[in-house]
């Protein structure tokens, strides 16, 4: 009698968070209704959204310290496999830059959340964060100011700098201790599923949240709310179609002469399955098919690929800076230009290594406005309801990237068969699905 049946039998996990996506949905078009009806009472619902905001609040630390260190840990990964790593990783820190970059100024060409004006409208998160004890001013202020007064009291003083510093040294050395730091590395990589797990706990009581915010915000602003809200999302998905088909399709005509329209078309199958699912994670083995049979090295395909999903978010990098604005701007509290560019490169750093993690976005969307303008932590809860529809795009636009950046490292490597490129793209040589367990006896 066979052993092998228990394990033939197990059953894959389900993925239910479409379930959460719609009540995100119906939470967010009920807090809207209510706002309407009876804006005194919806009003008096902000405390949902504020214990929503709180929960997350303390959640980022962890969730900083764990992404930076094994982001770190990545990067001398992918920078052992030669020129094509090397390559890529500056490729990927570019391209996200950029894209950080195009969101800022979008975010104060559109203006979003501007006349919301719900300054007036500031929670119990807001005023304790508020609450600046003497901070020292000036740039050794600064300084001082992000050096814990312990290696642990990072984790929990509830500064994000602080935070971001040990990570960042705990980073670097581990990268320097080379084989011998791979155990902590690895108990690290362990802390971080442990962290996630609890962030997506925290993530079920997004339809709450995203509730008593929006019955809040429409309560005490009426349906201009909801109009910025809708500004806000289209104004993300034109510059991720912008982005895609203008920056990515630019770069890629002038260095490969591929056509970008012929790429999206290539890939349309993977595209419509991350449009589904609002994760690129979802297509990611389909991808690395699909790069191999279009003329791309194996090789290369294998080290480009995995590393752009942890270092190539460039639809996540335009999210992270408009949403940045449209928080200040609907706060009554517009950041000048200075605070922008440190948020930027605070984001920079922030949003590597947190590819694929359901709620990762808007922690670090969080963490950084908690380091650089505490006093708007509360308006992370009207993010919070808009926060799944942007998924999507955010998703295509990371993929994307990731798709293009596979062709262009190719190209520079001299890994790519330009002639099969050619033949796929223009449909002669069609890609065929084969079974996982094709040739698998049984």
């Amino acid at each position: 009698m066979s052993q092998s049946a228990p394990a033939s039998t197990k059953k894959a996990k389900k993925d239910r968070t479409h379930w959460l996506y719609i009540a995100v949905i119906i939470a967010v078009v009920a807090g809207v209704v209510l706002g309407l009806v009876s804006p005194e009472f919806a009003k008096g619902l902000k405390p949902l959204g504020t214990a929503f905001v709180s929960l997350i609040k303390m959640i980022v630390p962890p969730v900083i310290f764990c992404t930076i260190v094994l982001g770190i840990g990545s990067v001398r990964e992918a920078a052992t496999v030669g020129k094509a790593g090397s390559i890529a990783l500056v490729y990927f820190i570019s391209m996200s830059t950029l894209a950080l970059g195009i969101g800022l100024v979008v975010g104060n060409l559109i203006q979003p959340g501007d006349g919301l004006n719900l300054h007036s409208e500031q929670g119990a998160v807001q005023d304790a964060l508020s609450k600046n004890e003497e901070a020292p001013h000036g740039l050794f202020g600064f300084i001082q100011s992000i050096i814990p007064d312990t290696f642990f009291s990072a984790l929990t003083s509830g500064s994000v700098l602080q935070t971001l510093l040990i990570a960042l040294l705990v980073g670097f050395a581990l990268q320097s201790m080379g084989p011998s730091g791979e155990p902590i590395l690895d108990l690290v990589g362990h802390l971080q599923k442990l962290v996630f797990k609890i962030l997506g706990w925290i993530l079920w009581l997004a339809p709450i949240g995203a509730f008593g915010a929006m019955a809040a915000v429409v309560g005490a602003t009426g349906i201009n709310a909801v109009v910025q809200l809708g500004m806000l999302m289209l104004g993300f998905y034109l510059t991720c179609v912008i982005f895609i088909f203008g920056v990515l399709g630019l770069i890629l005509r002038v260095f490969t002469g591929f056509n970008i329209f012929k790429l999206v078309k290539y890939l349309g199958r993977e595209f419509l399955l991350i449009f589904a699912t609002s994760s690129s994670e979802s297509a990611l083995p389909n991808l690395m098919r699909k790069m191999e049979h279009i003329g791309v090295d194996k090789s290369t395909v294998g080290i480009v690929v995995p590393t752009g999903y942890s270092f190539n978010l460039d639809g996540t990098a335009i999210y992270l800076t408009m949403a940045s604005i449209f928080v200040a701007d609907a706060m009554g509290k517009p950041m000048n230009i200075g605070e922008q560019i440190s948020l930027l490169i605070f984001m920079i750093i922030a949003s590597k290594g947190a590819a694929g993690v359901t709620g990762a976005g808007i922690a670090t969307l969080a963490a950084g406005i908690q380091s650089h303008r505490p006093d708007l932590l509360d308006g992370v809860g009207i993010i919070v309801g808009i926060d799944r529809f942007m998924s999507e795009a955010r998703a295509l636009t990371n993929f994307a990237g990731n798709s293009v950046a596979t062709l262009l490292v190719g190209t520079w490597t001299r890994t790519i068969d330009k002639d099969q490129v050619h033949r796929v793209l223009d449909g002669k040589d069609p890609f065929v699905e084969v079974a996982e367990n094709a040739g698998a006896s049984t």
